[in-house]
């Protein structure tokens, strides 16, 4: 592969502490959530998890809407991330994704199963997590 972009980011302290870009565009405390806890009093790894997630797959419509000639100006995509115990007595995630797209429903569906498909974060998650893909309420 060849790397197109690369970034570092430096945590201190794990979950309750800071995470920090090397360029320093990225600067955030973090806090365990009240759920598994903690203070809630920052954000989470799962959160930033989420917002990356989200914008990437919104990023990933909006490519195979622009290579098949849809023409897309926006992709919303809410990402819910869930962290709980595994088996194997470590934790794991899940991950729920949804979109919103103003279309007919068979072009959105297409353009989501492609998007899921061409997605860097959903495949780097793929058979490693569960993952639901939802489309204007309709799960693919």
């Amino acid at each position: 592969m060849t790397t197109l972009y690369s970034t570092k980011a430096t945590a201190l302290a794990g979950r309750n502490g800071k995470v920090a870009t090397d360029d320093g565009l990225l600067e955030v405390d973090l806090a365990y959530p009240k759920a598994m806890g903690g203070s809630g009093a920052a954000t989470n790894p799962e959160q930033l998890f989420a917002a990356g997630y989200a914008a990437c797959f919104s990023n990933a419509i909006l490519h195979v809407a622009r290579e098949a000639k849809v023409p897309v100006t926006s992709a919303p995509v809410t990402a819910e991330v869930g962290i709980g115990p595994n088996s194997e007595g470590g934790f794991a995630l899940t991950v729920s994704l949804a979109a919103t797209l103003d279309m007919e429903q068979e072009t959105a569906l297409q353009l989501v199963r492609t998007a899921h498909q061409v997605c860097p974060y959903s495949n780097a998650t793929r058979g490693n997590i569960d993952v639901a893909v939802s489309i204007n309420g309709e799960a693919i």
